[in-house]
C-alpha cells in the first residue's frame, strides 16, 4: 500500500465536505496496491517498494511543514435581512465548510450581525475573531488578528484590512465590496446600468461604450488605491489575499470564446478590475483551477429568480472572487463555488448544466443572492519553498 495514497485517504476523511456537484473524480481517493510483479525480479520489486516508501515519507514530511488555509467569501444580502433566517443559515454554511478565514460584504455598520455569528459559532465550539466592527465589509478569522478594528483600507469603498500570522507566516486578508453602480453588464442584455430593470430600445455592444460606463462607477479607483499597499505587503515577504463582491465580471469569462454566450450578444469586455489585479500579479483562484470559461463559467450572480432584473435574457456573472498574490511555499491547492446547484436564467431557476465544481451545502433557504466561493491553500513554514503534491476536499 502506497504511504502517499494512506495518508491522503486519511486526511479526506478527517476534513468531510458537504456534496460536490457535479461529482468529480478524485483518483487520489482510492487505496490501491502497488502492481504485482512477476516472482523473478526480486531486487526490482526491493527497489521500487523503497522508492515508493521515500516519496511516501517524503509526501508527508512536507506535509508537515504545511498546513491548510481555507477561505470563505459571501455577500450577506443586505446584512442578512432579506432571506428566512439567513443569519442561522450563515452560521450554518461556516460551520459546515469550516474556514480559515471567512470574507463577508454587504454588512450593516451596527456591527450586530458579525457578533452574532462569532457568538453563534462558539457556541458550535468554534472560535472566530471579528474585524471591520462598525464597518461594511468583515472578515472571521480562527487565529487571532494582529491589528483589529482598523478603519476601511480604501477611502473610494468599503473595504476591510485584516492581518494574521498563520503557520509561521504573516498574512493580510482583504475583504472588498466594490461600488455596486454602473453596473454595465447589463448593457449587452439590453437593460440600463443604473436603473437596473429599465430596458433599452437595443442592447448596447460596444466594448468602448460598455466600459465607458462601467468607469463611472468607483470600483476601478478603488482598486488602484489597493494596488500599491498590496504590492508593498507582498514585497515585504506577507501573503496577500484579497476577495469580495466585486460588482463586475472578470475579462477572464467575456472573450471570444464566449462572445455567443450567456448574453454577452457578441461582446467581447476587458474588464477594468480583472485586467488591473492581472498585470498587478494577482491569480484569480477559480480561474487558474478552471481555466475553461465555457465549460466552467462559475456563475456567482444571481441565486434569487424574484430579483432577477434582465426577466427576459441571460443576466449570469461571475461578480465574487477570490485573488492571491503567488509567493513561495503558497499552493493554491482548490477552488469552488458554494450554493445552490440550479441556476437564473430569464427570470427562472434551473438546473445548472455547466460542469462547475459547486460545493452545495445542505441549506434549507441559501441565505444570499449571490453564491459563495471557496479557496483552500496550502501554507509551508518559512523557508520551505517545495510544491506539495495536490491534495483534493
Amino acid at each position: 500500500m502506497r504511504p502517499a495514497g494512506l495518508a491522503r485517504f486519511v486526511w479526506r476523511l478527517s476534513r468531510a465536505s458537504p456534496v460536490i456537484h457535479p461529482v468529480l473524480p478524485f483518483p487520489s481517493d482510492a487505496i490501491t496496491m502497488p502492481p504485482m510483479l512477476p516472482p523473478r525480479i526480486p531486487i526490482f520489486r526491493t527497489t521500487l517498494a523503497c522508492v515508493t516508501a521515500l516519496l511516501g515519507v517524503l509526501t508527508m514530511r512536507l506535509a508537515c511543514a504545511a498546513a491548510d488555509f481555507k477561505v470563505l467569501q459571501i455577500n450577506v444580502w443586505m446584512n442578512a435581512s432579506h432571506a428566512p433566517k439567513a443569519a442561522e443559515n450563515l452560521t450554518e454554511l461556516i460551520a459546515g465548510t469550516n474556514p480559515d478565514a471567512v470574507l463577508l460584504c454587504e454588512l450593516a455598520r451596527d456591527g450586530k450581525l458579525i457578533r452574532r455569528l462569532v457568538d453563534d459559532l462558539a457556541k458550535r465550539g468554534m472560535q472566530y475573531h471579528p474585524d471591520g466592527l462598525g464597518m461594511r465589509t468583515g472578515v472571521l478569522s480562527k487565529v487571532p488578528l494582529k491589528n483589529p478594528g482598523t478603519k476601511d483600507a480604501s477611502t473610494l469603498g468599503p473595504v476591510t484590512r485584516a492581518e494574521i500570522s498563520f503557520n509561521g507566516r504573516d498574512i493580510v486578508i482583504y475583504s472588498a465590496h466594490l461600488d455596486a453602480g454602473h453596473y454595465a453588464p447589463y448593457l449587452p442584455r439590453g437593460y440600463d446600468a443604473k436603473h437596473w430593470k429599465k430596458k433599452l430600445p437595443a442592447p448596447v455592444t460596444d466594448p468602448a461604450e460598455i466600459l465607458k460606463t462601467n468607469r463611472r462607477s468607483t470600483r476601478a479607483k478603488t482598486i488602484t488605491n489597493l494596488i500599491p499597499q498590496m504590492r508593498r505587503e507582498r514585497d515585504n515577504g506577507k501573503i496577500v489575499i484579497l476577495g469580495g463582491d466585486f460588482n463586475e465580471p472578470s475579462h477572464l469569462d467575456w472573450q471570444a470564446d464566449t462572445r455567443n454566450l450567456h448574453g454577452h450578444a457578441g461582446a467581447i469586455v476587458n474588464w477594468d478590475v480583472s485586467q488591473m489585479l492581472q498585470r498587478a500579479g494577482f491569480i484569480d483562484t477559480y480561474r487558474e483551477k478552471f481555466p475553461n470559461p465555457v465549460t466552467h463559467p462559475g456563475f456567482t450572480w444571481t441565486t434569487v429568480a424574484h430579483q432577477s432584473v434582465a426577466k427576459e435574457g441571460d443576466e449570469r456573472d461571475r461578480i465574487d472572487f477570490i485573488y492571491y498574490a503567488p509567493a513561495n511555499g503558497v499552493v493554491l491547492r482548490s477552488a469552488r463555488i458554494v450554493g445552490p446547484v440550479e441556476t437564473v436564467l430569464r427570470g427562472k431557476a434551473v438546473p445548472d448544466n455547466s460542469q462547475d465544481a459547486i460545493l452545495r451545502h445542505p441549506l434549507k433557504t441559501w441565505p444570499s443572492d449571490h453564491k459563495a466561493t471557496l479557496a483552500v491553500f496550502d501554507i509551508l513554514e518559512p523557508g520551505k519553498t517545495a510544491t506539495l503534491p495536490q491534495k483534493t476536499d
